[in-house]
C-alpha cells in the first residue's frame, strides 16, 4: 500500500468522523507539565543526539524558513526548533510543545501518518486534510531504536508551500538514518563496562581500549586504518606512539571525557585525510575505580567531504563552477581589509559580454548557458597566478581580480588577452559564432578604497568601453578628466534649473493585483531645458550626484512630492502612500532626518503617507543604516529597498533596517518567464520576505503573463507599463479621482 492511499484513507475518517477542513481545530490532548518534563528526562539522551544533528541540517540549510518538530511514539511534541516566523504563525492555532497529535483532533497529518506505518510521509498543501495547513509542506519520518525495532517517535520539517522540495524528505531520511545509528552506538556504549561486554571486531568504528597503566590491550582493524599503524605493532605497549594519547591520558589520569571531537587524521604516505569524530571514557570498576580507557573513531569522511561540498556550492555559480558574486565581495572584502595605504596595490577588471542577449533570443537560453561555461574556461586559460579570482557575478558580468601587482601595465595586458581570446570563434551546438567583450579597469588605491567606489568605477569604464564601440577595454578616468562639453553644460544648466523652474515630476502608479486600484505613485524627476527639451535623468542625475547638486534637487523633490499628495487629499482623493527616492549623497549627509522631518511638517502631510525608497548600497555601513532608519521610524515614515537583490544586502538584515517593503528590481521581472533563475530569486525573495513581515512590490511588469506569474507567487504589489507609464500630476489625478 502507497503512501497517497494512506493519506487518501485518513481523509475518509476524517470526514466519517464529520471533521470541517474549513474549520481551525481546538486541540484537547497534552502532557501535563509533570508527564512532559518525566518525558524529556527519560529521551534526555535522544533528544541530545537528535539536536547534534538538526542543528548540522540547519546550519547547511540556512536561508530557508525551516521549523523542526521532534516528537515521541504517542506524538506528542517535545520540541521545535528553527524558523521562529513558522513557529510563531503554528503557535497560534495551538500547536506547540506538549501537544499530542492525533488524527481526530489533527486531521490527516504527516506526523500521525507515519506514526502508525512506521515509513516517511510527506504532505503538500491539498494532502493536508485542514485548509489552514494548505498554505504548508510538511516531511515526517519516525526514528527508532534499530536493535529491537522500539519506535521511539518522529522528526518533522515543516516549511512554506511554496519551499516545497523533494529533497526535504530525502535529506531528512538520511539524518534520521544517522540518528539512529548515533543512537544505537551510544545504546551500545552504555552496556560497555568491561573488555567482554565489547565485540571488538563486530563495529566499523576503530576501537582502541587501554589498561589503567595507559597500555593497549586492544585495537581493531578499523583502528589500523584510520591511525594506519597495525595492532601487532601497538598492542601491549604505551599510548604514547598515538596522535591521541594526549586525550586518553587526561581520561586515565583525570576522568575527563570526550565526545564528539572532530579530528583530522592523515594516513601515512596516501596523503589523503581521514575525518573523524573521536570519543574516549574512562572503564569503571565496581568500585567506580579507573582500570582502563575506551576510545573510537567513528569515520566521518564522507559527510565531512558533502558539507564541504554544500559550502562549495554556496560560494560558486552552479552554471560555470567560478566563484560567485558572495565569494567575490568576500574576498574583495578581505583584500581590502588587508591593505595598508598604497602597499598593496590591486586592480579589478569588469567584463560585459557585448550583445549576448542576440544569443540568448536566437539560439535559446540552453544554448547561452552553454556560451557562458565556454567563456568562463576561456578566461581561465587567459589568468594563469592562482592568485588573482575570476568571478561571475551573474548573467553575462564576470570579474576579474588581480591581486599583487607589479604595475598597473599588468591589468593592461590580461584585459587584451581576454580581448585577443575571444577572436577565437565559440561552438555550440553546431553553430559557429563570434562574440566580444567590454572590459572596464580600476586600480587601488587611486580608483577607490573601498568595496562599493572600486566596483562602481570599473562598471563605469566598462561601459565607457561599450561607448567606444565594444570588444575594447577603458581604464578609469575620474570625471573632471573624462567629462565631455554636453556634460559640463549640463552641469552648468543643472545649477540654474531649480531656479527656473525646469525640473517637474511624473508619477507612475502603484497597483494592487487583486483589485487592479492604485494604492500609491512613485514620484520621478523629469528635466525640461529650455534648449535641450527633456533631458534623460541617466543624464543629468549622474553630473547632479558627482557634483553634489542631487542634494537640493532631492530636497525639492521631497518637498514637491508632498505637496502634492496634499493637494490630492484636499481634493477628495483618499489618501495614498507616495514613494520619493533618495540619493546616495542625500542618505550619507548628516542632517538628513531634520530636513525631511521639516518638509513633511511644512506641507502639512502625514508621515505615513511619505514611503522613502533607498538602495541596498547605502546600506553597507549596517551602524549608520541602522541609526538613521530607525530615526525615520520614529517619525513613522515607511521605508522600502529599491532595486532589491541587485546588490550585497540580505533579507536578515531587512528587519534590522525596520524595512517595510521590498521592491524587486525590473531585471529580474523582465525575464521570470524565460529565466528559471529570475524565476526563482523573485519567488524567494517573496515567501522570505512575507515570512519577515515585510511587504514586496514588482516594478517593470510590462506583460500580462508576468503578472499572472507574479500573482500566483502571490505578490499583491506591482508598477509598471502593463498598467501604466509614468504620468503628469494632472492625468494621475482624472485617474485617481475616477477611481
Amino acid at each position: 500500500m502507497n503512501n497517497e492511499v494512506w493519506i487518501e484513507q485518513s481523509k475518509d475518517r476524517c470526514s466519517q468522523r464529520g471533521i470541517k477542513p474549513e474549520d481551525v481545530p481546538t486541540f484537547t490532548q497534552f502532557y501535563s507539565e509533570a508527564e512532559l518534563s518525566a518525558k524529556r528526562e527519560e529521551y534526555e539522551e535522544i533528544l541530545s543526539v537528535i539536536n547534534f544533528f538538526i542543528h548540522k541540517m540547519l546550519e547547511l540549510m540556512k536561508g530557508l524558513p525551516l521549523l523542526i518538530l521532534i516528537t515521541d511514539e504517542k506524538g506528542c511534541v517535545l520540541e521545535m526548533a528553527g524558523d521562529e516566523t513558522i513557529k510563531n504563525i503554528i503557535s497560534q492555532s495551538g500547536i506547540g510543545v506538549g501537544l499530542i497529535f492525533d488524527e481526530e483532533e489533527a486531521g490527516t497529518n504527516s506526523i500521525n501518518l507515519a506514526l502508525d506505518h512506521r515509513e516517511a510521509f510527506q504532505l503538500i498543501g491539498r494532502d493536508h486534510y485542514f485548509h489552514f495547513l494548505e498554505g504548508s509542506a510538511c516531511y515526517s519520518v519516525p526514528f527508532q531504536y534499530t536493535d529491537v525495532s522500539n519506535l521511539l517517535g518522529t522528526i518533522t520539517i515543516m516549511t512554506s508551500y511554496d519551499q516545497h522540495n523533494p529533497f526535504l524528505l530525502a535529506m531528512l531520511s538520511t539524518v534520521v538514518d544517522s540518528i539512529e545509528r548515533e543512537l544505537l552506538l551510544k545504546k551500545q556504549n552504555r552496556r560497555l563496562h568491561i573488555l567482554n561486554q565489547v565485540v571488538i571486531e563486530t563495529t566499523r568504528n576503530g576501537i582502541i581500549i587501554t589498561d589503567k597503566d595507559g597500555n593497549i590491550t586492544e585495537y581493531n582493524r578499523f583502528a589500523e586504518y584510520i591511525t594506519d599503524l597495525k595492532r601487532q605493532d601497538v598492542l601491549h605497549k604505551s599510548i604514547a606512539e598515538l596522535k591521541v594519547s594526549q586525550y586518553i591520558g587526561e581520561v586515565l589520569h583525570k576522568g575527563i571525557v570526550y565526545e564528539d571531537m572532530e579530528l583530522s587524521i592523515k594516513q601515512g604516505n596516501h596523503g589523503e585525510k581521514l575525518v573523524c569524530l573521536f570519543d574516549a571514557f574512562p572503564i569503571l570498576d565496581e568500585n567506580k575505580r579507573i582500570m582502563g580507557a575506551f576510545a573510537q573513531f567513528r569515520d566521518i569522511t564522507e559527510r565531512s567531504k558533502v558539507e564541504k561540498r554544500i559550502n562549495h556550492l554556496a560560494y560558486h555559480d552552479d552554471l560555470t563552477g567560478l566563484p560567485n558574486r558572495r565569494y567575490f565581495a568576500r574576498h574583495l572584502d578581505m583584500l581590502l581589509d588587508g591593505s595598508a595605504g598604497d602597499q598593496h596595490p590591486f586592480a579589478l577588471l569588469f567584463l560585459d559580454l557585448d550583445s549576448f542577449k542576440k544569443i540568448n533570443d536566437n539560439l535559446g537560453h540552453n544554448n547561452g548557458d552553454l556560451l557562458l561555461k565556454l567563456v568562463a574556461e576561456r578566461l581561465l586559460l587567459c589568468i594563469q597566478s592562482s592568485k588573482h579570482i575570476i568571478s561571475r557575478m551573474g548573467g553575462d558580468e564576470f570579474t576579474i581580480l588581480l591581486k599583487e601587482l607589479r604595475s598597473q601595465t599588468e591589468a593592461i595586458e590580461i584585459a587584451e588577452n581576454v580581448i585577443k581570446a575571444f577572436e577565437t570563434p565559440f561552438v555550440v551546438d553546431d553553430y559557429e559564432f563570434y562574440i566580444t567583450a567590454s572590459i572596464g579597469i580600476a586600480y587601488y588605491p587611486q580608483d577607490g578604497r573601498d568595496a562599493e567606489t572600486l566596483m562602481k568605477h570599473a562598471d563605469i569604464a566598462m561601459y565607457q568601453a561599450k561607448d567606444t564601440g565594444k570588444n575594447n577595454y577603458s581604464i578609469f578616468r575620474a570625471a573632471k578628466s573624462s567629462i565631455g562639453i554636453e556634460q559640463l553644460t549640463l552641469e552648468s544648466s543643472i545649477r540654474k534649473a531649480l531656479q527656473n523652474n525646469e525640473f517637474l515630476l511624473h508619477y507612475q502608479p502603484q497597483i494592487d493585483v487583486e483589485t487592479g486600484r492604485i494604492i500609491g505613485t512613485e514620484a520621478l524627476i523629469r528635466w525640461n531645458h529650455p534648449t535641450l527639451g527633456l533631458v534623460s535623468p541617466g543624464k543629468f542625475i549622474p553630473i547632479a550626484e558627482e557634483t553634489g547638486l542631487i542634494v537640493p534637487i532631492g530636497e525639492w523633490v521631497l518637498r514637491t512630492a508632498c505637496q502634492q499628495n496634499v493637494e490630492w487629499i484636499a481634493k477628495g482623493i483618499p489618501p495614498m502612500k507616495i514613494s520619493v527616492n533618495l540619493s546616495t549623497r542625500q542618505f550619507l549627509k548628516r542632517n538628513l532626518v531634520e530636513t525631511v522631518h521639516n518638509i513633511v511638517k511644512e506641507t502639512g502631510l502625514d508621515p505615513t503617507l511619505l514611503e522613502l525608497e533607498i538602495t541596498e548600497s547605502m546600506t553597507m555601513d549596517v551602524d549608520f543604516a541602522v541609526e538613521v532608519l530607525g530615526e525615520f521610524k520614529k517619525l513613522g515614515i515607511p521605508i522600502c529597498i529599491d532595486d532589491f537583490g541587485t546588490g550585497y544586502s540580505n533579507l536578515y538584515y531587512m528587519k534590522l533596517f525596520s524595512i517595510d517593503r521590498l521592491k524587486i528590481d525590473q531585471s529580474f521581472i523582465r525575464d521570470i518567464m524565460t529565466d528559471s533563475i529570475d524565476a526563482d530569486i523573485v519567488s524567494t525573495i517573496i515567501a522570505m520576505a512575507y515570512n519577515l513581515g515585510i511587504d514586496v512590490i514588482a516594478e517593470g511588469v510590462e506583460t500580462e503573463e508576468q503578472l499572472t506569474y507574479l500573482k500566483r507567487l502571490k505578490c499583491r504589489e506591482v508598477q509598471g507599463y502593463y498598467y501604466y507609464k509614468p504620468l503628469p500630476a494632472e492625468e494621475i489625478e482624472q485617474l485617481l479621482l475616477s477611481q
